[in-house]
């Protein structure tokens, strides 16, 4: 069975999982957010992640999936991960075959992430649209899914200690929200 035939068995939504998150350190209000998982369509495939500006207000510098607020256009999570991912990348909506949704997300900074999987061509013309991504890069997937290349860190927000996930994965840093779906995933997957 390919791996991304596993994926889409793990994420059959009749099964339960109980997901890490920031829930507790956020608060009760969390926006509704959603963010593309795009896996590329290859014999070792990979996941698309995209590098944070530095300038930005919110999360400059970070490694992060595709992906943003949804707006009261968008008809659901699957329509707002397909619109963010074409407007930093210029992934074409049509060019995603949609998995599914997996485990939601609570972020501490408040929003309440619906990560969508889906499955690209290999080798799309990415284009990053500079005011929301200063580079991009594809990581093995069985990079992302083993456990053992995260470890577990303690950090104080907000007067009180929680605790993350982070990687390094060549010169890139993955942690916070980015690493946090990346484990539930890859819980999911063992189970």
């Amino acid at each position: 069975m390919s791996l991304i035939a596993l994926i889409e068995a793990a994420i059959d939504p009749a099964r339960r999982f109980n997901a890490e998150d920031d829930r507790a350190w956020g608060s009760d209000d969390h926006r509704e957010a959603a963010v593309l998982i795009p896996i590329t369509d290859r014999p070792e495939p990979g996941v698309i992640l995209t590098q944070r500006p530095e300038n930005l207000r919110n999360h400059a510098g970070q490694v992060a999936f595709p992906g943003g607020k949804i707006d009261e256009s968008d008809a659901d999570e699957i329509a707002a991960a397909l619109r963010e991912a074409q407007e930093e990348l210029a992934i074409p909506p049509a060019d995603v075959n949609i998995i599914g949704a997996t485990d939601i997300y609570y972020s501490g900074s408040g929003y309440r992430i619906t990560p969508v999987i889906g499955v690209i061509p290999p080798d799309l013309d990415l284009r990053p649209n500079p005011g929301e991504v200063d580079d991009w890069f594809e990581i093995p997937l069985t990079q992302l899914l083993n456990l053992e290349n995260f470890t577990q860190r303690r950090a104080m927000r907000n007067g009180r200690e929680r605790q993350y996930y982070d990687m390094t994965w060549q010169d890139r840093r993955i942690w916070g929200v980015t690493a946090g779906i990346i484990v539930n995933l890859a819980r999911r997957m063992q189970q």
